[in-house]
């Protein structure tokens, strides 16, 4: 049996980020990736079970370090007490954004492919589902605020969830149209602002 090379699995790794970011998950061509690896179809499946398991091996990653550090700033917003919570508000945002926008412009390939290319894949839904956690938070903090006796408006779900769509599609735009990192940190920042004097409008009584 052939011995596993961190080489060869670097050949593949690269060869497979090139056609996915192409052609996307879907119209990706394992029979392309192992001709460009310079592998046989045999030996890469010595690496790799399937074209999927090829896929999250590149976007896993990135995808696991997006998501926990997102959900840690969730948490950590959600374990404070109540009558702190205001007080806070965008603190822990606004370091995950100044955070994510770094870590974006860093790996901005594997980023970009898991944002643009995933479909067909478990990772199609991922913008998707940190936009659901950061409707239900929103929904939850609205019911802190009411619990408190501060005014905080009756928001539907669906508004909620356009919001943040909006929010965090505008976010990723840094990548997916490769902006450089010093114009998009100032553009995210300006996007933040936008969406805080929404915000300040939408509370009022």
């Amino acid at each position: 049996m052939e011995e596993k090379s961190p080489d060869t699995l670097e050949r593949i790794l690269q060869a497979a980020l090139e056609e996915f970011s192409e052609k996307g998950f879907l119209g990706a061509s394992l029979r392309q990736i192992v001709k460009h690896a310079g592998v046989t179809t045999g030996a890469f499946y010595g690496y790799f079970s399937s074209k999927e398991a090829l896929f999250a091996a590149i976007v896993e990653p990135h995808a696991a370090m997006l998501m926990g550090r997102f959900m840690e700033a969730q948490i950590s917003f959600a374990e404070l007490p109540e009558e702190e919570q205001p007080g806070h508000m965008g603190v822990e945002s606004d370091s995950y954004l100044h955070w994510m926008v770094d870590y974006i412009c860093q790996n901005r390939e594997p980023v970009k492919l898991l944002l643009c290319g995933a479909e067909g894949t478990s990772y199609e839904n991922f913008v998707h589902n940190m936009v659901e956690v950061e409707t239900e938070s929103t929904l939850n903090y609205m019911k802190t605020l009411r619990r408190l006796g501060r005014p905080a408006p009756e928001l539907d779900h669906s508004l909620c969830h356009i919001i943040a769509s909006g929010m965090f599609n505008g976010i990723f735009e840094v990548v997916v149209h490769d902006i450089p990192r010093d114009q998009a940190m100032r553009d995210v920042e300006k996007l933040q602002a936008f969406y805080t004097a929404g915000w300040l409008k939408l509370m009022e009584p």
